[in-house]
């Protein structure tokens, strides 16, 4: 399978995914927009692509933010899902997959920093991508948006603080509010480049404090987030 990550931040790098993409002897390529890196022109060369997350937004625009062009990754998007390829958005990407497909994000009732447990919906325990997974997991968040809905996307997964975090959009495309692929590493990378944004959300309900964000254990989220992906997996190389 070949699978393609768009990477915004360094700070925000794929963590489990590209460890189950390496794993699994995928060919690997990517994106590091925040590095110089281009997006790949056309989708031919994709079956999954991976859109990472980063403190951009679907509004961002290249005067604000240089390498990051969301009109550029919304039709790479477009074009991935009207090809059939696989896609699987992570946070920014989520809201840009949304987007790509017609459906504008919006802002979550509740910032959410941390580890904390998302809920499958009846839909989500009754698709076979999630099979046999708990009702509630635990589950890595850092974002204040969520995507939009179109009118046959289905939400597969919810948490208190955010009405959507695992979206699905046709039966390869997939939006991760949450963030499944987070490991040690990676969150003290992303604690170094936000401290003033958690000083700021300190007093927020869905927020942990420094300390705990670094408590967290995030092994058996990546397990569920690998079990997903090989699924996905199988069934794209099927169809």
């Amino acid at each position: 399978m070949r699978v393609h990550f768009i990477v915004h931040e360094a700070f925000e790098a794929p963590g489990a995914y590209a460890r189950w993409a390496l794993r699994r002897q995928h060919t690997v390529t990517s994106s590091h927009l925040y590095d110089g890196d281009r997006l790949p022109p056309t989708a031919d060369d994709i079956d999954l692509l991976v859109v990472m997350g980063g403190p951009q937004s679907p509004a961002t625009t290249t005067a604000e933010c240089p390498h990051f062009d969301a009109v550029a990754e919304i039709a790479l998007i477009a074009a991935c899902a009207a090809a059939s390829k696989a896609v699987v958005g992570v946070c920014l990407g989520a809201q840009l997959l949304g987007e790509a497909l017609g459906a504008p994000c919006l802002r979550s009732p509740e910032p959410e920093v941390g580890s904390f447990p998302v809920t499958l919906t009846e839909a989500g325990r009754e698709h076979p991508l999630f099979d046999g997974f708990e009702k509630r997991l635990d589950s890595g968040h850092w974002h204040h948006d969520m995507p939009g809905l179109t009118t046959d996307a289905t939400v597969l997964a919810a948490s208190e603080g955010c009405p959507r975090q695992i979206v699905t959009y046709g039966r390869f495309l997939y939006g991760f509010q949450c963030h499944m692929e987070f490991d040690e590493g990676l969150v003290q990378r992303l604690i170094e480049s936000a401290e003033g944004e958690l000083a700021a959300l300190a007093d927020h309900g869905f927020v942990q404090p420094v300390e705990e964000l670094r408590r967290n254990d995030h092994r058996a989220m990546n397990e569920r987030l690998e079990t997903f992906l090989d699924r996905l997996a199988a069934e794209y190389s099927a169809a």
